[in-house]
């Protein structure tokens, strides 16, 4: 574990600890969540811009193709 300091607008941290207390969690844990949950998006968002970059719109065309034209399931409906 490494330890950091941050500052952080006093709007923000009364929020972190409002509902710390409501959930049972304090602002270190909070504030640790929140990093992994971005560092998880943002590794996720490289990861799909480096798989699109492989395929092409005539790749695309061609799975849409395969598609079958049937109505959608019960509950399915847009």
């Amino acid at each position: 574990m490494s330890t950091i300091s941050i500052q952080l607008p006093d709007g923000v941290k009364q929020g972190i600890e409002t509902l710390g207390k409501q959930n049972g969690f304090s602002v270190e844990q909070f504030l640790s969540i929140a990093a992994g949950e971005k560092l998880a998006v943002m590794s996720s968002l490289d990861y799909l811009r480096k798989e699109a970059s492989q395929g092409s719109r005539q790749d695309w065309d061609n799975y849409l193709a395969n598609v079958p034209d049937v109505p959608a399931l019960p509950g399915d409906e847009i």
